[in-house]
């Protein structure tokens, strides 16, 4: 070979190299991709890696041994029934529950979502399955989607999840032709999830994939074909069940609450929970789905995933069924963050919200957000493995109920009908069904002052609409939701 022809083979031969090298470069350096999973009334122990033994979530539990969990997760509370509508936007724009509009009824232009962010970022946006704000809002945060639902629950008169009302992705935001699908709502969901990784992403861009699911939320009728079938008999009863909460907590006749007839009975309880799980399970087996999609498209070594819950739920616990009220088994949801460089099967018991994913998610993409946001990023807590978290956790629910947490306390104060006198203290280390309230006991007296003025310092900060040191906090009557509207237009 001459020298000339031995010198252009070289030369092809490096830039064949060169090319190679640069691709691989630029692989290295395509940013995460984020695929979020949340589920709906899904309390924190409904895992089995996480030490729920009569549940059976083999997905779940396999981002448990991939990923970093955090056992102290919350859901700050709300101004109605209906937790999830005010716990996802909190989830969207990383606001306190004080500063939403309409109690997130409304996410305004001015409120920036996190799934906007990373649109105008350069990602392609795609969402399924439930969204509780507006139309609007769900249309700058989305680039596409496919299978959306708008509202608040699949609904008992039309077959429920068998037989949910979705939309098509519509441009313009009007979404007037929605349809009832044939498949149950968390297939739906999967099904579209697969489809976008399969044939719609755009392979040149990072994406978001935001998929909410409608399970666990009742109609509580796991479908037989898949999951796993509970028989009611094998449930244990919650060490903390009772037939009856011991006192009005101002919200006892809520629709969640009057599901069943009082007392509740160990029968009752344990077929609820049955079906409960049930529905864990069925929604377990289509986030595998989603995973395996995933793995298959190659972008799985290269993508985040999240999986949380909106809030929990009591199923039986302090004699209660729903999510209206500030015990553990409500406020705190399952959360795990796996994907690139996260600690893997680490158990981290940092104080988090679930508004703090906004700020988490964008230091892990280097995506820089908005210094008016009020979540605090977790980023620390996951690379370090340090559990620096929030300092103390505040929980509040409508003017009738109000919380803190710190360290291993929780303070909780009722405000029924004019009668703001009745304290709840508990231990959580010694304690962690607060089943033992030690707030009357003479020698937590001071321990009850601490966290009064913790808790009475915290509403200030925050901007609460009610005030401890009034009688009835300044509205001794349960504030009715059109008031609650109009405070915060």
């Amino acid at each position: 070979m001459n020298q000339v022809c031995y010198g252009l083979s070289l030369f092809c031969a490096c830039s064949i190299i060169t090319g190679k090298a640069q691709t691989t470069s630029q692989k290295k350096q395509k940013p995460p991709n984020v695929l979020f999973l949340l589920t709906d009334d899904q309390s924190y122990n409904t895992i089995h890696a996480l030490g729920n033994s009569n549940v059976v979530t083999p997905n779940m539990d396999r981002l448990v041994q991939i990923g970093t969990s955090f056992t102290q997760n919350h859901v700050m509370g709300g101004m109605q029934g209906a937790i999830s509508m005010p716990s996802r936007a909190m989830l969207l724009t990383g606001m306190y529950s004080q500063h939403l509009h309409r109690d997130g009824q409304v996410i305004p232009e001015s409120d920036k979502t996190f799934p906007e962010l990373f649109r105008e970022n350069g990602y392609q946006t795609f969402a399924t399955g439930k969204w509780h704000s507006d139309k609007a809002s769900f249309n700058r945060s989305f680039s596409t989607g496919a299978d959306i639902f708008f509202g608040g629950m699949v609904q008992y008169e039309t077959d429920g999840h068998f037989r949910p009302f979705l939309h098509d992705y519509d441009p313009d935001g009007k979404y007037e032709n929605g349809i009832f699908r044939t498949k149950f709502s968390s297939v739906c969901y999967a099904d579209a999830s697969i489809d976008f990784i399969k044939n719609n992403r755009d392979k040149d861009k990072p994406f978001l994939m935001y998929v909410a699911f409608n399970s666990p939320h009742d109609p509580r009728t796991p479908p037989p074909a898949y999951g796993h079938k509970y028989n009611a008999k094998d449930i244990p009863l919650p060490l903390n069940f009772l037939s009856r909460h011991p006192f009005d907590n101002g919200e006892l006749g809520v629709r969640d609450e009057i599901f069943l007839p009082l007392p509740r009975t160990p029968e009752m309880i344990k077929k609820e929970i049955a079906l409960y799980y049930g529905m864990i399970s069925e929604v377990d087996t289509q986030i595998g789905r989603i995973i395996e999609a995933l793995e298959k498209s190659g972008e799985y070594d290269n993508t985040i995933i999240v999986f949380t819950s909106d809030n929990g739920l009591a199923v039986g616990q302090h004699g209660l069924l729903g999510k209206q009220n500030l015990y553990e088994h409500s406020v705190k949801t399952p959360l795990v963050i796996a994907g690139p460089d996260i600690p893997k099967n680490e158990q981290n018991n940092a104080f988090s919200y679930l508004l703090d994913l906004y700020p988490t998610l964008c230091e892990l993409t280097g995506i820089k957000y908005p210094a008016t946001i009020d979540g605090k990023s977790l980023k620390t807590a996951i690379l370090e493995k340090t559990p620096k978290g929030r300092d103390h956790i505040f929980l509040s629910y409508i003017n009738i109920q109000r919380a803190i947490k710190k360290d291993n306390y929780k303070l909780i104060r009722y405000n029924v009908a004019g009668n703001a006198e009745r304290v709840q203290l508990f231990d959580l280390k010694k304690d962690p069904l607060e089943q033992d309230n030690l707030a009357d006991a003479p020698t937590y007296k001071a321990k009850v002052e601490e966290l009064t003025l913790l808790l009475n310092r915290e509403m200030r900060t925050l901007g609460d609409f009610c005030d401890l040191s009034k009688p009835g906090w300044g509205y001794p009557q349960k504030l009715p939701y059109s008031t609650i509207l109009e405070m915060r237009p």
